[in-house]
């Protein structure tokens, strides 16, 4: 990377969030983070979102590393007390979570864009890099499985991902419009646009549904990498495989790369999908196979040093 260049990521959940953790640490404001929020929903009158939430924690180093999401030493007397007295009791909101939530409500409520309530939370957490919502515009995922509508928290969540997949909506996405911070972020070309290992149908999908949203992308002029978040077959977190087999599509690094080719420049995948490389190849998308399992900050820090590696890479060609 040159001085003063910057970087893009897409991210959404707890890959998502490991990776963009990693290049923050290499970056810090350099790094520009575009979250998911088709994951938001309205739950016991708080606007809850769970991908924003994921990223800034993550970011801000007080997530709870065991599970990936929420903080480190939560309680849970609030919820403890919901389901006491018959209240929704399906989607945990710790004790310390809550005024994240509470204030990210009240300041919704007072006329604050999600962008400028996302920037101050992340000012009060100490989170280096610019995390971006999206889109200000109202967008959900909806499952459909065989004659249900599902919004994407009861598929996930209440439901723990059991019903079959059969489609993948984002209500609203026509609707919206790319967040306009976003395009101001930084000035010139970024060295990189980098798609976390996120789940690319519930976490990527929906930033790239937004009216716009591939068209801006392209016109960086930056190369385009996806870190596959399916390996060996398997996603590491969440249902990303299984939402991959139910559709009908395959279970691989070489699925992922199908999924977002025409789109990306390169792909990174697993050590243990490298015998994949030759194929992916052959579809177009340049290859760089790396260990991207991230037990520890070690590895997510070493993962975006390859990536950005890759980017420079691709950009010299």
């Amino acid at each position: 990377m040159k001085q003063g260049q910057w970087v893009l990521a897409l991210a959404g959940g707890v890959g998502g969030a490991k990776l963009a953790f990693g290049l923050q640490h290499l970056l810090r404001r350099q790094l520009v983070v575009a979250v998911n929020t088709a994951d938001d929903f309205e739950h016991l009158g708080l606007h809850i979102s769970p991908d924003l939430d994921t990223v800034m924690y993550t970011l801000a180093g007080v997530s709870n590393k065991i599970q990936g999401w929420g903080l480190e030493g939560e309680t849970w007397s609030f919820m403890d007390q919901i389901g006491r007295i018959g209240g929704p009791s399906w989607f945990k909101l710790g004790d310390r979570d809550l005024a994240t939530h509470v204030l990210r409500t009240q300041r919704l409520a007072d006329g604050a864009s999600l962008t400028s309530v996302t920037r101050e939370l992340c000012a009060s957490y100490g989170v280096a890099a610019n995390i971006l919502p999206m889109t200000d515009s109202l967008v959900r995922t909806v499952v459909g499985s065989e004659d249900q509508k599902i919004p994407f928290q009861e598929y996930f969540v209440r439901l723990a991902c059991e019903p079959v997949v059969e489609t993948i909506e984002f209500y609203g996405a026509k609707f919206a419009s790319v967040n306009e911070e976003l395009k101001r972020a930084k000035p010139g070309k970024p060295a990189a646009i980098i798609f976390c290992p996120s789940n690319p149908y519930l976490s990527i999908d929906p930033i790239l549904s937004i009216p716009g949203f591939r068209d801006w992308l392209k016109s960086l002029g930056a190369p385009l990498i996806a870190v596959s978040p399916i390996v060996s077959g398997m996603a590491i977190k969440g249902p990303a495989a299984k939402i991959m087999r139910e559709l009908g599509y395959e279970v691989s690094a070489l699925g992922v790369a199908e999924h977002y080719r025409g789109l990306i420049d390169g792909i990174v995948i697993d050590s243990s999908d490298g015998h994949l490389q030759e194929e992916i190849e052959e579809r177009g998308v340049a290859v760089r196979v790396e260990n991207t399992i991230m037990k520890s900050d070690a590895d997510r820090i070493g993962l975006a040093e390859k990536c950005l590696a890759f980017g420079s890479s691709l950009a010299a060609r």
